[in-house]
Parts: C-alpha cells; sequence; structure tokens
C-alpha cells in the first residue's frame, strides 16, 4: 500500500469513529476519577465528622461528674425551702399527735406505751430494731413516723446476700467512670443540708447479717463529736465533685435514724450482741385494739427540737433517786448469780430513757421495766439455762420482793419464757 492509500484512509469516516470513541473513552475516564475522588471526599469527610462528634462527646464526658445524683441535689438546694417547722411542743404531746395521726390518717392502732417507747427510744439512739411477728405492724410505725413529719421515711429493703458496706453506699463503676448512687447514699448526702428528721427503714434487717453490711455505720454512730462522723464514698477527690462530698467522704448526719424491722424466724440470722447493745429495741408481738380519733395533723419538728427535747428531760428530770437505787440492786444481784453486768454503754442509755419516757408522758419504772427486759435479762438466753430453772423462779421472786407483785411484767415475762425454752 502506498502513502497515498493510507492517507486516504486516515481520512476516511474510520478516523472520525476512533477519534470520537477515543473522546467518549477519555470522558468516561475523567467521569469515573471525579466520582471516585468524590466518593473517597465524601467518606473522608464523615470521618472527620465523627472523629469530631467522638471528641464532642468525650470533651462533654469529661466535665459529667461521676455523681449526677449528688449534683442534682446541689442544684436542688439552692432553690430549697425548708420546712415550717413546729416549736411549740413537748413530748407528751408529740407522742399523742403521732398516735392520732397513725390513728386517723393510716388506720394504724398503737398503745401508747408503743409510741412512748418509740420516741424515747429515738433520744436515747439513732438505731432502733423493731421486732416481733409479721403484720403486727412494724414496718408500717416507721413509715408512719416520717408521714406525720411530712418527710417521707426512705425504706432500703435488705437483701440476703449483703456483706459490705458497698451494698449500702454504692460502688464506683470502672468501667463507665460512673459512681452507683443508691437511694440511701442520697438520703444521707440530702440529709446534711437540711434540718429535718430522716428516718430510714432497713426493711428486714436481719435477713443478712447487721454486723457485716452495717458494721462501720454502727462504729461511726459511737463517735461522741458528730464532726467526725465522715463515711469514706470514694478514695479519691475530683474537682468537679458535689460540693459537701469533701475528701470523697461525706458526713453522717445527727439528723438521721435508723428503723430496722426484724422477724425472729428460720429465715433469719440472730442479731449480735453488738448490735443489740448500740440499739434501742421495740417489741411489737400484738396488734392493738381500734380507737377513733375526732381529729388528727402533721406535727413536723426539727432534729435540733427532738434532741433539745431529750437533753432539757434528762437535765430537769433525770432518774428518780428512788428508782436507781433499786437498779443498783438489780446490778447486784445479776452479776453475783448470773454474772451479767449493765456495763457503761447501758447504765448511760438507762440514765437517758426514764427521764425521757416521763417527759413523754410515762413512768419510770415502766421505762426501766422494757430496758432491763430488753437489754439486760436477754443476755440470759446466751447462758446454757436448762438446768437453772429454779434458778430463774428465784429471780422472779426477787424482782416481785424488790419491785412489787407482777409489777415488772415486762422483765417477768422474758424471765419465764427463757425457763420455758431453756
Amino acid at each position: 500500500m502506498d502513502t497515498e492509500n493510507i492517507f486516504g484512509t486516515l481520512t476516511s469516516p474510520l478516523l472520525v469513529v476512533i477519534y470520537v470513541v477515543v473522546v467518549v473513552a477519555l470522558m468516561l475516564v475523567i467521569i469515573i476519577s471525579v466520582m471516585v475522588n468524590e466518593h473517597r471526599f465524601t467518606k473522608f469527610s464523615d470521618r472527620l465528622g465523627q472523629s469530631a462528634d467522638r471528641a464532642e462527646k468525650a470533651e462533654k464526658k469529661a466535665h459529667v461528674s461521676r455523681f449526677d445524683a449528688l449534683k442534682t441535689l446541689d442544684e436542688e438546694k439552692k432553690t430549697r425551702v425548708e420546712t415550717a417547722f413546729v416549736e411549740d411542743v413537748d413530748l407528751k404531746e408529740l407522742c399523742e399527735a403521732f398516735r392520732n395521726f397513725a390513728c386517723g390518717k393510716l388506720n394504724l392502732y398503737y398503745s401508747i406505751d408503743i409510741i412512748r417507747e418509740f420516741i424515747a427510744g429515738l433520744a436515747v439512739s439513732h438505731i432502733i430494731i423493731l421486732q416481733g411477728m409479721s403484720g403486727t405492724g412494724k414496718t408500717s410505725l416507721a413509715f408512719a413516723f416520717g408521714q406525720f413529719l411530712e418527710n417521707p421515711s426512705t425504706v432500703i429493703p435488705v437483701q440476703p446476700m449483703w456483706k459490705e458496706r458497698s451494698d449500702l453506699l454504692g460502688y464506683y463503676n470502672e468501667f463507665t467512670k460512673r459512681f452507683n448512687e443508691t437511694l440511701l447514699l442520697q438520703k444521707i448526702y440530702e440529709a446534711n443540708s437540711r434540718r429535718d428528721i430522716f428516718v430510714t427503714i432497713l426493711d428486714e434487717m436481719n435477713i443478712a447479717r447487721v454486723e457485716y453490711y452495717f458494721a462501720e455505720f454502727l462504729s461511726l454512730l459511737e463517735i461522741p463529736n458528730v464532726a467526725e462522723r465522715k463515711l469514706e464514698v470514694v478514695s479519691d477527690h475530683w474537682p468537679d465533685d458535689p460540693v459537701d462530698l469533701v475528701g470523697g467522704r461525706v458526713l453522717l448526719p445527727d439528723n438521721m435514724w435508723f428503723l430496722g424491722t426484724a422477724n425472729n424466724d428460720d429465715s433469719t440470722f440472730a442479731i449480735s450482741d453488738k448490735v443489740y447493745d448500740r440499739a434501742m429495741v421495740l417489741n411489737i408481738d400484738v396488734k392493738s385494739e381500734p380507737f377513733t380519733v375526732p381529729t388528727y395533723r402533721t406535727l413536723p419538728i426539727s432534729a435540733e427540737r427532738l434532741k433539745s427535747l431529750a437533753a432539757k428531760a434528762v437535765e430537769e428530770i433525770g432518774v428518780d433517786p428512788e428508782v436507781f437505787g433499786k437498779l443498783k440492786e438489780v446490778d447486784k444481784y445479776l452479776a453475783e448469780n448470773y454474772r451479767i453486768s449493765f456495763g457503761n454503754r447501758i447504765m448511760k442509755q438507762i440514765s437517758i430513757y426514764l427521764p425521757v419516757y416521763q417527759a413523754c408522758g410515762g413512768e419510770q419504772l415502766d421505762a426501766l421495766d422494757d430496758i432491763l427486759a430488753k437489754k439486760v435479762l436477754r443476755k440470759l438466753e446466751t447462758q446454757n439455762m436448762t438446768y437453772r430453772t429454779a434458778d430463774l423462779m428465784q429471780l422472779c421472786d426477787f424482782f416481785n420482793a424488790l419491785f412489787g407483785a407482777e409489777r415488772m411484767t415486762q422483765c417477768l415475762g422474758t424471765i419465764r419464757r427463757i425457763a420455758r425454752n431453756g
């Protein structure tokens, strides 16, 4: 083929077709390239956006407290209105008003003696054990008291597996970087900034061993200086921790009482002497007869007011010298015959309980009968009395001779029950 023929071929319509195909191919390559690059750019932009979101969330998280609930209480404290407390009330009026309120408002019936024992017990200890048969109104009494004070009680259902303080206070979760704030911790924190009486109900407290999960509380409540009763919540301090959580610790407030309900049956643990010695005990074994009241009312008083009324009773009334003399005779007799002694703690409790009970409208001998039966004579149960029934009957004779025939009904009932059960 000569040069002229080749040139003719190149100038033929075939050349136009080839040119068009090449141009189209180039355009397709360019379009595809642009689309690919745009897709890559979009993915890259998305990744940048996600990284920015993660960075923003991390920054926010860094500024969120590990104590969400307690920080919320700090905010609420700024606008809180303090309770309008009633000041012109004495202990006798308090007992009668509470009994009437429980009856009229909640259809709960308690004898005036039970109410006096309850109020006087609050003056002695921050731990009250409400024990007796199921269905006699133990939890209801503690619940009603919170309603009566216009500061509802906090119910903490004790769990069988509880063994340590974290079961009550909560724990720090390393994964979430937050503290698991229990209801009790929140109430302890709230009580620190208020003057109300706070009631915490440890429902079925002996379904687990009280001296295990409640050990730290028992120890702290023994410290005379309230300012030193500090619970360690965490071992360190963060700048954004709640205001009243100082150095990872919160004060166990003096305006909080722990009311534990206890059933004595095969499904529960025996309450140890360590707990009994520090607590006041209220036996609710039978339901009281229904009655009616014409009127009833709530009566919110501050914790300071309750303590001042108790202190006034101790100072102005004191322990009756005749009653104290008989108490010393009981102490001597029990020490010589059963090696049971009162001890300083119980003597201090008696010195408060008797005058406060009288200020509540009762008699000091009734108060002595109550506290001796629950705090002293119960120690006979730890001794082997199987072969000492005669000795126990002599103890009954001793009480009858010292106080009058069948005068100390609770003490005599405790002695006879122990004699029956060995």
